[in-house]
């Protein structure tokens, strides 16, 4: 037997609980893998809400997690590119990472390189490829100042750095805890709250060529008001807001394969993009890691370790 989060109904974080289930069989085309680490995200704890239910309902008992990253323990019909032992990250859309042992398509993996801690590679999936699809979407390169609200959250984080990567000029939205760590990554800080809109325009000098909201609808009226292009205003949540003015809304879905993955994993491997880990959890406390991450002030990643 093995453990796994579950939930039974849509509810508050008191509806979490950890089950014990059957180790999963590897299907053909599949592998098993012994998760060591698997990352929290806000989306989820909107999908245990119900509040994704329209979209994408839930199918009760229900498992919890996308984010995976551990040692291939069983290897299914069919896969040559996987062996037991071998390293790996990715994702699964079973709502199922959140366990000691989970079965994926061997197509959704690639190797974990040797220089990313288990919690940094097993939180790696969603905060990567929804930062790549932000920063494509608004078309950021040298030159361009680029303006991100919840800069310093588990994807503003990273969204900031592959700004900078790209060669833009980075100003981030944060409370002032978080400046510091901002600053050491070359971004400009703005605290949010009254009069957020002069300091904006001061940090940019006035200048702001591109937007992307991490937060909430406001940040997209602010840029739309600043005269941003639409074309160049970006949110991964505001969905609502984006139909209403135009303005894009690309998220992990838009990025999701192994190249755009393997392309993440390789900068920050080599350095240049930093994972920070806001701190880690037993599974058996998956009601606390929840807890912290849906205050929405953490900076970095919550993670779970089985």
């Amino acid at each position: 037997m093995a453990k796994a989060v579950r939930f039974d109904h849509y509810g508050d974080i008191d509806v979490l609980y950890v089950a014990d289930v059957e180790i999963p069989k590897a299907d053909p085309g599949e592998v098993v893998v012994q998760v060591k680490a698997a990352g929290t995200n806000p989306g989820e704890a909107s999908i245990r809400k119900g509040f994704l239910d329209a979209r994408a309902p839930a199918t009760f008992p229900s498992g919890q997690g996308s984010d995976l990253a551990g040692v291939v323990y069983e290897v299914g019909q069919g896969v040559t590119t996987w062996s037991v032992g071998d390293e790996v990250l990715g994702w699964s859309w079973r709502r199922s990472s959140q366990a000691e042992y989970v079965a994926v398509p061997a197509d959704q993996l690639i190797a974990k390189p040797p220089a990313l801690s288990w919690p940094v590679a097993g939180s790696l999936y969603v905060v990567g490829v929804t930062a790549y699809a932000a920063v494509r979407a608004v078309g950021a390169g040298p030159g361009d100042t680029v303006v991100v609200s919840a800069a310093a959250g588990g994807v503003g984080s990273v969204v900031v750095q592959l700004l900078k990567v790209k060669g833009s000029r980075v100003v981030g939205i944060a409370s002032e805890a978080h400046h510091a760590w901002l600053t050491s990554v070359g971004v400009i800080p703005v605290s949010y709250g009254n009069g957020l809109a002069e300091r904006l325009k001061d940090a940019a000098d006035g200048k702001i060529d591109a937007f992307i909201d991490l937060f909430g609808p406001e940040y997209l009226h602010l840029a739309v008001e600043f005269g941003v292009p639409r074309e160049r205003i970006e949110t991964i949540i505001s969905f609502e807001a984006a139909q209403e003015l135009g303005t894009k809304a690309e998220g992990s879905g838009d990025a999701t394969s192994t190249d755009v993955l393997a392309e993440m994993a390789a900068l920050v491997a080599s350095g240049r993009i930093v994972v920070p880990i806001a701190a880690t959890y037993p599974l058996d406390q998956v009601r606390e890691a929840y807890t912290e991450l849906e205050q929405r002030h953490t900076r970095g990643k919550i993670v779970l370790v089985p």
